[in-house]
């Protein structure tokens, strides 16, 4: 078996969160994540998570995924889970979820407004 560097048997992660880093050029139509600094937050969420012996989970930038007019746009799976991200305040809800699985509310994102 090929060697992991965190120590896993298995191919694989409890849980896996998406942050979008797709950035659009200025005189696009559309807002973009990156200009809102989604990958420093994705990578304080990693710094986090691995502080927090979070060895089970994956965070990583993504493509995009659609939904940049709500704000910093992120999926965690298996749950299938959207948030809408603002910055580091929403850290400690994101890595309970990655901990436990315990959905952030308040961050999930709504697409009724």
């Amino acid at each position: 078996m090929v060697k992991d560097s965190k120590g896993r048997l298995a191919a694989g992660y409890q849980r896996h969160m998406f942050i979008c880093g797709h950035e659009r050029s200025t005189d696009a139509n559309r807002p973009c994540c990156y200009t809102r600094d989604s990958l420093a937050l994705m990578k304080r969420l990693k710094i986090a998570a691995k502080e927090e012996g979070l060895s089970n989970v994956r965070v990583q930038k993504s493509g995009c995924l659609d939904f940049c007019e709500n704000g910093i746009s992120c999926v965690v799976y298996p749950e299938g889970v959207w948030y809408t991200l603002t910055g580091e305040e929403n850290i400690p809800a994101l890595i309970e979820h990655l901990r436990s699985g315990t959905i952030a509310e308040h961050l999930r994102m709504n697409m009724e407004d």
